[in-house]
């Protein structure tokens, strides 16, 4: 198998784009990145995307997206893992690289979903649940992650207002990151005082949806040596309704997939210098730190408070901002991450910059952690 770089990278902010149709945004992403590399043409494109079919009446998005981009007679497909879209669309990609079936790949995540009734747009993404087993019984995805933030404040005995340090660190970044959604700092008055969407999850533990999409251009690294270097690559899965867990409160495919990821590396969490967490929510947050051993079993919470998080601290996440501040575009926000670590990686993340950035892990999950997948760069 053939090492894997990242040549071309491209990104729209995410914002409630009235004027753009899904594919003017896949289209958009996917020229700026094919430009960055200074390639015309690819074997294959990748999209990733959740909700065309349900929000955008639009299924066959490859074929859609590789005709619009003028790359007639290519694969073209589209890649479904709920919020997990983006990273599967990635790793299809790096899969078709390495393996030598392809020189050039294009993978876009792209989502269009501010234009819909907040009912139809609740019932897309309830889709990413058990339609049998929860959704059935009215359940929103959002009230599935307060279930989960609630077992896991009683078992190891937080406060709502234990959980601050991840909005505010989040919000912070995103004041630096002229692609974020929101670019306002928040206090922990703010935070305290957020309207309960789901009782606890309050408006500042939930990342907003927005329209978005981002895209990343990958070669085998012999062709560019000095690209950001794909040097782990795992996914695997768990249950996809919560309650068949063996334990709710630990993702474990996220630690089966950074753990493969891990390994294909040579590495461990000591040595990734920044990590785009899935911070859809904040217990998400803890939870995938807990998960992929940057902190012990209920310490998520407690390595936020100490200020390891932050950029100056141990294991940065959220460094520009991460769903919560970015937002969250769903089938795009995993290319969003690793466009994200490849500008961290580049020095080219501007005031959002950590300083020494030579690996970082990115890690996408679908659902609420029944699909992740772990991604870890490295600087040239």
């Amino acid at each position: 198998m053939r090492q894997v770089s990242i040549l071309g990278i491209g990104q729209l902010p995410v914002r409630e784009h009235w004027e753009l149709s899904i594919r003017d945004l896949a289209v958009a992403a996917g020229r700026e990145a094919l430009n960055d590399a200074d390639i015309k043409r690819v074997d294959a494109l990748y999209v990733g995307n959740m909700t065309s079919g349900s929000l955008n009446q639009q299924h066959q998005l490859g074929a859609v997206v590789a005709d619009f981009l003028g790359q007639w007679g290519v694969e073209a497909v589209r890649m479904e893992a709920a919020c997990g879209s983006a990273g599967s669309a990635l790793r299809q990609g790096l899969l078709a690289v390495a393996s030598g079936e392809c020189d050039a790949v294009l993978a876009i995540g792209v989502e269009k979903m501010t234009e819909t009734p907040g009912r139809d747009t609740t019932t897309a993404l309830v889709g990413a649940a058990d339609a049998e087993y929860e959704a059935v019984h009215g359940v929103t995805f959002v009230g599935l992650n307060a279930l989960v933030m609630r077992r896991y404040m009683h078992e190891y005995g937080y406060e709502h207002a234990d959980f601050a340090p991840f909005a505010l660190n989040a919000h912070a970044n995103g004041a630096k990151n002229p692609n974020a959604m929101f670019r306002d700092p928040i206090s922990a008055k703010a935070y305290q005082r957020g309207r309960v969407v789901a009782d606890p999850i309050s408006l500042y533990d939930a990342s907003p949806i927005g329209d978005g999409a981002a895209a990343v251009l990958l070669v085998p690294t012999a062709k560019a040596p000095q690209a950001v270097r794909i040097i782990g690559s795992a996914v695997a899965i768990d249950t996809l309704a919560i309650h068949d867990r063996q334990d709710p409160l630990w993702l474990a495919a996220a630690e089966q997939s950074a753990q493969r990821a891990y390994q294909q590396a040579g590495l461990g969490p000591a040595d990734i210098d920044l990590f785009e967490a899935h911070d859809a929510f904040s217990v998400m947050a803890a939870l995938s730190l807990e998960a992929c051993g940057f902190a012990g079993r209920g310490e998520g919470v407690r390595l936020a408070q100490a200020g390891e998080i932050l950029p100056t601290g141990r294991v940065p996440i959220s460094t520009m901002g991460g769903l919560k501040a970015r937002g969250h575009p769903v089938g795009a926000t995993g290319l969003y991450q690793i466009v994200e670590t490849v500008l961290q990686l580049r020095g080219a993340a501007g005031e959002a910059q950590i300083d020494g950035a030579h690996t970082a892990m990115a890690q996408n999950v679908g659902g609420s952690g029944a699909t992740v997948v772990t991604h870890i760069l490295q600087r040239a």
